[in-house]
């Protein structure tokens, strides 16, 4: 019977979760988090302490990741810390809505990017079938041994870091900008779809943090995968480190440059058809910018895309492996050694749920689910280190228990500004993790009947 190869080293390691993280946030979000925080120097901040809350829920994620390198990452984490119902809970959430959910984003992104590129020519109405091509596209790629997609993410994060990069430092050389734009704050700007209640103060500032942490989604999409990295106690926290370090020096980088090139209020005004990149970069190429930053944002979802069927596939391989979902699911190509049917089934979902076309509703719905599991698995850190003191751990986080403490204390506040902000939404995510239960009442019968 075939098994998961450790096929993946450091690069390879970090390049999944780099591929993951730099999608399209970077390029879109500046626009709304200086509607939130109004000056430059908050909106830098808040991509700063997101940075770091990521830095510290990725150490913590490593701890967990190192002593448990198993297929499926929080899926085992929180099976083995809180029991089967949340590690089913979590995993039914991640194939239902909130991994796929952001799949199938990227993939509407990526169409509306493409037909920018290609000047209009994908017709209205037909960037839904845009869209389920490129899921079948990066699902069919997934389809490949682990060593070759350590070696494609590795491709897409190279050229990735150098898209975005490369956007700053046009801005800084080429655009007619000035420096005093730090000194200002936004006064007057449109801020089309910015709620009132998401402006200024606390409200504002929350708003924003989750704004970036929508740009670095994907910090935690490496631990799926752990069970094909080799040597799994050294490379997991550094791939972790290396990761988030990169992806948040561009992300400043970037979003630097983006005021430096215009005002806060031009930048708050930036209408919802358009990006900050795209105008920043209007400065000195004209027209021609809005095709230049369009290619930039459709390489990059592409990769994102890829890299996010790559990891959310193995959480119904290893679900199945346990009894909690169909045994079907946890097979293995006997000549790739890969969940080559888990695939079949993530992409096949995301390609439905990206035939909805709305971007920002997938997000909103993903990135709440999303927060909810990350704080609880920071807070299995705590729980385990009590109950399992003697467990082999390769790799401890680094200044526990304060740096864990902060991240689950600062996710809990964004997690309640989020449900006072977006309730609907909030409560529209809450409603989708507990749809889980009945269907895990059915799995859990079925393996007591077999015990029995």
């Amino acid at each position: 019977m075939s098994k998961l190869v450790r096929g993946l080293g450091l690069t390879g390691s970090a390049s999944v979760n780099i591929a993951n993280m730099i999608g399209t946030g970077v390029f879109l979000k500046a626009r709304v988090m200086t509607c939130n925080v109004d000056t430059p120097g908050a909106v830098l901040f808040v991509w700063v302490l997101a940075g770091f809350l990521v830095v510290a829920g990725a150490l913590s994620y490593a701890e967990l990741a190192a002593m448990m390198p198993k297929a499926g990452g929080e899926y085992v984490f929180l099976r083995t810390c809180y029991g089967r119902l949340a590690g089913f809970l979590y995993g039914w959430t991640s194939i239902l809505v909130s991994r796929t959910a952001a799949h199938a984003a990227q993939a509407v992104s990526t169409a509306i990017f493409l037909n920018i590129v290609t000047g209009g020519k994908l017709l209205e109405g037909k960037l839904g079938l845009v869209s389920v091509t490129m899921v079948c596209l990066m699902t069919a790629l997934n389809f490949l041994k682990v060593t070759s997609t350590g070696v494609i993410m590795s491709v897409f994060t190279v050229v990735k870091v150098t898209l975005v990069a490369g956007v700053g430092v046009a801005a800084f050389l080429l655009a007619d900008g000035n420096w005093m734009h730090y000194a200002m704050s936004n006064d007057g700007g449109v801020c089309a779809g910015v709620a009132e209640q998401a402006r200024g103060g606390l409200a504002g500032f929350g708003a924003a943090m989750l704004g970036a942490l929508w740009g670095y989604q994907g910090w935690a999409n490496l631990t799926p995968m752990v069970e094909e990295i080799r040597e799994p106690g050294r490379n997991i926290p550094r791939a972790f480190l290396l990761a988030t370090l990169v992806v948040g020096g561009v992300y400043v980088f970037a979003n630097a440059s983006y005021f430096f090139a215009l005002t806060p209020t031009q930048i708050a005004s930036v209408p919802l058809s358009s990006s900050v990149a795209t105008e920043a970069l209007r400065r000195f190429l004209g027209d021609t910018a809005v095709r230049a930053v369009a290619a930039c944002l459709t390489v990059s979802s592409f990769g994102a895309l890829y890299a996010g069927i790559a990891t959310t596939m193995r959480i119904p391989y290893a679900m199945a492996s346990d009894g909690l979902f169909f045994r079907w699911f946890a097979q293995l190509s006997p000549k790739t050694s890969v969940p080559v049917r888990a695939a079949l089934l993530v992409g096949g979902w995301v390609a439905l749920l990206a035939l909805s076309g709305n971007y920002d509703r997938l997000t909103d719905y993903a990135v709440f689910a999303l927060c909810i599991f990350y704080t609880l698995n920071a807070t299995a850190v705590l729980l385990l280190r009590r109950r399992l003191p003697q467990a082999e751990r390769p790799y401890r986080v680094w200044g526990y228990p304060v740096l864990t403490g902060l991240f689950i204390l600062l996710m809990s506040a964004i997690l309640l500004n989020t449900l006072i902000t977006a309730t609907v939404q909030s409560l529209i995510g809450l409603a989708f993790i507990a749809l889980g239960i009945p269907f895990y009442r059915y799995w859990a019968g079925r393996i007591a009947e077999k015990q029995s």
